[in-house]
């Protein structure tokens, strides 16, 4: 990604005197002309990058603005790879561990200790997770169009999308765009895609500011929930909402009140538990739970032949 190589560009400028634009053409595996451009940009960003022609020349960054080799520190070194040792965990190429390589190559001196975050964002379906995420990659830097099909609790559709961000939220990934059928920006869980395709259709990127993910619908509340729970699932709630979300009862069951935002999700939750959960408020989900264990009742009931 372009970011990633300016980074990795200013980088190498940072910890070598000088060196030519065709070696870091061959290092980041880019054109001559991609290097040309990056450093103009980096010019552009107030990073004083000069270039010299002839025997001897090369690229490199004014003295007084070296501050003394150090921009980067060893910890914020570490975190960098950390943050890219991650997003490797899930790429369905070398790209990211190459990247890593060429980072270090710059900065052996500042790289010391042994690491102290790993982070491992893969998933169970990595096999089929990795494609989609570089599908769209591509398709956000290319500005291209992306077409898949979708799964959604209110049914299947097709959907064709601008796509601006790839976004990673509490255990799956999603991308973030504006859908051309909802004339709005929608978030789509990229577990639930299929035939997931970049189109050659251009789009122009909207002025956009990166998105409050915080305020969207995932995170919304608004049903109050009264739940006990057995003793021995103490540690999913602990795991889900913390050591202090709950109350022991006299009966040693643990009475857990929260909001949530969704009704299927919630019902679904609870059941998780099978008989070491009992939903005690909203009084409309307990109707709809015991009508839901009733019917399971009678259809798990008949004999089987």
């Amino acid at each position: 990604m372009k970011i990633d190589r300016l980074i990795g560009i200013l980088s190498i400028l940072l910890q070598e005197e000088k060196i030519t634009q065709q070696e870091l053409a061959d290092r980041f595996e880019v054109s001559r002309r991609t290097i040309i451009r990056d450093i103009e940009n980096l010019s552009k960003a107030g990073i004083p990058v000069t270039s010299s022609q002839g025997i001897g020349g090369g690229v490199s960054i004014m003295n007084g603005y070296r501050m003394d080799r150090t921009l980067l520190t060893s910890k914020d070194m570490r975190m960098i790879l950390a943050g890219l040792r991650s997003l490797d965990s899930v790429g369905g190429s070398r790209y990211y561990s190459q990247l890593m390589e060429k980072i270090q190559a710059g900065s052996s001196e500042l790289i010391n200790g042994r690491d102290s975050i790993l982070i491992d964002l893969a998933s169970w379906y990595r096999d089929t997770l990795a494609p989609k995420i570089e599908t769209i990659q591509d398709a956000i830097e290319n500005r291209h169009l992306i077409t898949f099909n979708y799964y959604a609790p209110s049914g299947d559709s097709i959907r064709t999308i601008e796509p601006y961000y790839i976004v990673f939220k509490w255990t799956s990934w999603y991308v973030w765009g504006w859908c051309l059928k909802r004339k709005d920006f929608r978030m789509f869980k990229l577990n639930r895609m299929d035939k997931l395709a970049e189109t050659k259709k251009g789009f122009e990127c909207r002025k956009i500011s990166v998105p409050d993910f915080k305020s969207s619908g995932a995170s919304e509340k608004g049903i109050r929930v009264k739940a006990l729970f057995s003793p021995d699932v103490k540690w999913r709630l602990i795991e889900e909402y913390g050591p202090e979300c709950y109350r022991e009862c006299e009966d040693k069951r643990l009475l857990l009140e929260i909001e949530h935002s969704d009704e299927d999700n919630l019902i679904g939750w609870i059941l998780t538990f099978g008989d070491r959960a009992e939903l005690i408020e909203p009084v409309e989900i307990r109707k709809k739970i015991s009508s839901l264990l009733n019917k399971m009742t009678d259809m798990y009931g008949k004999d089987q032949k």
